[in-house]
């Protein structure tokens, strides 16, 4: 092996996540900044922190954001499921090219494209229908599920395209009802895709600002949107205070997540290691 070699992937990795976590590590620093300026070090403070906590509009943004996240990233992992058994184990169905077409769509189109449709869409039943009236949380709501069912879909027809068949036939040999062997033998299989579709579901949304531009109404600001707002006017101290705090509770999420995936991973294998032998 070259002696340079080393060096160099070592030069290649210091420098990825040099260029990734800096400028992250750089915004929790200065959420300790005790100075107005952003960018200039007036030595360390938590006084942001305890400003955070007394602004309601943030607060407010936070917990509506999560409240949508959360009822979308629920909502999409249903559809998300029920549209992956049906392009996995229903077959060669007539529609299914079109069904996996209307699927995956979302994922190569733009967010702009989207937003405006969904809103014209909006518009157009509420004019027809009555429903829903106005814009606000149900809409952004339902825009999310619209694009976050795409990702889920994908990750459990993924999963269910490599599960091994032979424990449900297996089940069923023993006269287990399709029920049965859905809820006792392929739902627990599936659960770490489901739980990667739920957790990716519930980012996408969090993180979402040009859809929800399109599709809220008074009222109904989420955290994106209030952030961008504040931000177009110059960045405050708070932000950056807010953004410590999300980067800590994902990083936390993801440990957790991680940790909870690994063990179950190990139980399946080791199931699977006793059955055979």
């Amino acid at each position: 092996m070259s002696p340079r070699l080393p060096f160099f992937r070592l030069s290649a990795l210091v420098f990825g996540f040099a260029f990734l976590y800096i400028p992250i590590l750089s915004l929790i620093v200065y959420s300790f900044n005790k100075s107005r300026l952003v960018t200039v070090w007036g030595g360390f403070s938590t006084e942001w922190y305890v400003r955070l906590f007394s602004n309601e509009q943030i607060l407010n943004a936070v917990w509506l954001s999560l409240k949508i996240a959360a009822v979308n990233a629920t909502g999409a992992v249903i559809l998300g499921t029920l549209a992956g058994l049906a392009l996995t184990r229903m077959g060669g169905f007539r529609g299914r090219t079109l069904l996996s077409g209307m699927t995956t769509a979302p994922l190569v189109m733009p967010d702009v494209i989207t937003g405006l449709s969904l809103l014209l869409l909006f518009v157009a039943m509420e004019q027809l229908l009555g429903w829903p009236q106005g814009r606000g949380v149900t809409t952004i709501t339902i825009a999310h599920m619209t694009l976050t069912l795409a990702y889920v879909t994908v990750i459990v027809q993924s999963r269910l395209s490599t599960l091994d068949d032979s424990l449900e036939e297996a089940a069923m040999d023993l006269g287990a009802r399709p029920a049965t062997i859905f809820f006792v033998i392929t739902l627990p299989i599936i659960a770490p895709a489901l739980l990667a579709g739920w957790l990716l579901a519930f980012t996408i949304s969090l993180d979402d600002l040009v859809i929800a531009s399109f599709v809220s109404g008074p009222g109904s600001s989420t955290l994106p949107m209030v952030i961008f707002s504040k931000v177009r006017l110059g960045v405050s101290p708070d932000i950056n205070a807010l953004a410590t705090i999300m980067v800590a509770l994902v990083t936390l999420g993801v440990v957790i997540a991680g940790i909870l995936m690994a063990r179950r991973e190990a139980r399946r294998q080791r199931d699977i290691q006793m059955a055979a032998g």
